[in-house]
């Protein structure tokens, strides 16, 4: 579901579960809560994150065409795709308190979750 990021309506818990429901759109907003690409020069892959070479391919075209574009969709960020920037974008403060619980309790959770 394409969502226009202009809305006065908060996101539903189902949008939000269908927009987190794939572990690189989960990593990339938690990685988030604590790093505002805007404000960093170099943002790297959070702790943990390990990509096999021959996946990473498959995995930037999954990003540039799935997980940005549906993050992007949901107003979670806001990604200007010419410079490859990734920025919280206008509706990322309303699922701050859902990431920061999963970042606070990781050690907790499968090691899918996050």
């Amino acid at each position: 579901m394409v969502r226009s990021t202009e809305s006065s309506e908060l996101l539903s818990l189902d949008e939000v579960l269908e927009t987190m429901a794939d572990v690189y759109r989960r990593r990339v907003l938690v990685e988030m809560l604590d790093h505002n690409p805007q404000d960093d020069d170099d943002v790297q892959l959070p702790e943990g994150i390990t990509i096999a070479d021959d996946d990473l391919a498959t995995l930037r075209t999954q990003m540039r065409h799935v997980h940005l574009p549906k993050l992007e969709d949901a107003g979670l960020v806001e990604w200007d795709r010419e410079a490859n920037v990734l920025r919280r974008g206008p509706r990322f403060e309303e699922i701050r308190p859902l990431l920061k619980l999963m970042d606070d309790h990781a050690d907790e959770l499968p090691d899918d979750w996050i």
